[in-house]
């Protein structure tokens, strides 16, 4: 099976919010500031409002579950529902921490993507699941999404 480029989107990110220790891990929020993605037949910005809710567990891995809205330069707005996880040896965790650039293939970044929107033009994208395999920066998040056939 070949995976369909669909889109790339980076996020801006502010700090994130920690709930502390939980029963279930370390519980935080990180907002979306702002954003872009650019597709074969999409491109736009993100809309505000996002959020990524993270809970980092016992063995180290981040579970991550992003929902936020982008908006395509005709104006047609697409609701993004993004789960997955984000593992890494704990000295590269250490190194991200701390903002360094670190090169994607030292760590598992991926997601699976449901998109959602209420436009006839790009209603294709109602019925598709997607995956994506992200990167971390220090304030910033980029993902490339593709559509599984």
């Amino acid at each position: 099976m070949q995976l369909l480029p669909l889109m790339n989107i980076t996020v801006e990110l502010e700090e994130a919010v920690s709930v502390g220790p939980t029963p279930v891990g370390e519980v935080r929020l990180i907002r979306f500031v702002s954003g872009t993605f650019e597709g074969d037949e999409l491109r736009g910005r993100l809309l505000p409002g996002g959020t990524d809710w993270q809970q980092v567990r016992a063995d180290g891995v981040l579970e991550i579950r992003a929902h936020y809205l982008l908006q395509t330069e005709r104006g047609e707005t697409i609701e993004v529902i993004s789960e997955g996880l984000r593992d890494a040896a704990p000295e590269v965790s250490a190194r991200m921490a701390r903002g360094e650039t670190v090169d994607p293939a030292e760590y598992y970044f991926r997601t699976h993507v449901r998109l959602r929107t209420a436009s006839e033009r790009i209603a294709h994208l109602n019925r598709l699941l997607a995956v994506s395999f992200g990167s971390r920066q220090a304030r910033s998040v980029h993902v490339r999404v593709f559509a599984v056939p």
